[in-house]
């Protein structure tokens, strides 16, 4: 979705804020527990995750959302529309946590509405509101939000999945039509649906919710392998990388080897995987000025949030000067992968 110029002035990012729990489970820990090998634990390459042992996921999106209208100044009442993105459990089997976010931050009578696209939820989200936006002039302003929590027993943030550990966190962006510190440039989506198998596995479709006691995201995994898709997802997983990315800076009217482009903000996975699945689709990129971040040590993976959390991260640390773009980049399972351009202003 090309939103720079001719077609239209770019929406502004007015502010991203990523709320982390106090609590931390430490890989030094995890490993004196048994809840992860060391052979595994040196392979992600963690130091810790976030965890969440008070606040259910739609009140971490709350409080992220709290914290950047503060930070920019607004009140939720002048939001025409919010849009929520996770990939786990919300607290209720059988509701609309995007309303409830919209309820809890002011902004009752916008327009809810719930993305649930996996871990790459958090772009989508953003090309939702963004594309309303653009589409209705009477919604001036937006928030996009996401929120994950992975608590035991149902779900082991340590040994459900192979490349990755899961932390706890809720994040917010919000979308102006003119002011803010940055400009979205684009938001370039890519999709393979035939590796939704992945999460999917052998497994019947179940009548109702949790009708196994954990979540296992190995198990399905084992199925996928088992089947023959893996070499073929392997490729598929850097060529929509690379086709992501250019297209996003295609349509921010950038070249890879623009000056300009500073960062290319990684999802938050284990850095063994980035290193083998991601970097060998930076080097055929040609990203010469563009730094390859992994900002996930000390929180690990954040569902739906890592894009989001990313750009609040290097927003915190004030990386990005005037002039420069950060390249934020996501996937999620079914499966689907986002690269987002952001530009800062003065």
């Amino acid at each position: 979705m090309r939103l720079s110029p001719p077609l239209t002035t770019p929406l502004r990012i007015a502010a991203a804020t990523l709320w982390l729990p106090d609590r931390r489970e430490t890989t030094e820990a995890a490993l004196a527990a048994g809840r992860v090998d060391e052979e595994t634990a040196a392979r992600l390459g963690y130091r810790e995750v976030t965890v969440s042992t008070d606040r259910a996921a739609p009140e971490m999106a709350v409080l992220a959302a709290t914290e950047a209208l503060a930070a920019a100044g607004w009140d939720g009442a002048g939001l025409g529309m919010v849009a929520h993105a996770w990939t786990y459990h919300q607290g209720h089997d059988f509701w609309s946590p995007a309303n409830y976010v919209a309820h809890h931050i002011g902004a009752s009578t916008a327009t809810a509405v719930g993305v649930q696209q996996m871990c790459n939820g958090g772009a989508a989200a953003l090309e939702v509101a963004a594309a309303r936006m653009i589409a209705d002039p009477g919604v001036a302003r937006a928030a996009v939000t996401t929120a994950d929590r992975f608590l035991p027993p149902a779900f082991d943030r340590w040994l459900g999945d192979y490349e990755l550990v899961y932390g706890d966190a809720g994040t917010a962006l919000l979308l102006d039509r003119a002011q803010g510190p940055y400009e979205l440039l684009s938001v370039a989506t890519a999709a393979r649906s035939e590796y939704e198998t992945m999460h999917r596995g052998d497994d019947e479709f179940s009548s109702m919710p949790r009708t196994l006691p954990q979540v296992d995201v190995r198990r399905t995994k084992r199925a996928f392998v088992a089947s023959g898709a893996e070499p073929a997802f392997d490729a598929a997983l850097i060529e929509a990388v690379v086709e992501v990315v250019t297209t996003a800076l295609t349509e921010a009217g950038l070249a890879p080897d623009d000056p300009r482009v500073r960062f290319l903000a990684l999802p938050r996975l284990g850095a063994g995987p980035l290193e083998e699945f991601f970097h060998p689709a930076v080097e055929r990129l040609g990203l010469r000025h563009a730094e390859a971040l992994n900002l996930g040590g000390g929180t690990g993976h954040l569902g739906a949030g890592d894009s989001a959390a990313n750009l609040a991260t290097l927003h915190a640390e004030k990386r990005l000067a005037a002039g420069e773009v950060a390249l934020l980049l996501s996937l999620g399972g079914g499966f689907s992968w986002s690269c987002v351009a952001v530009r800062a202003v003065a």
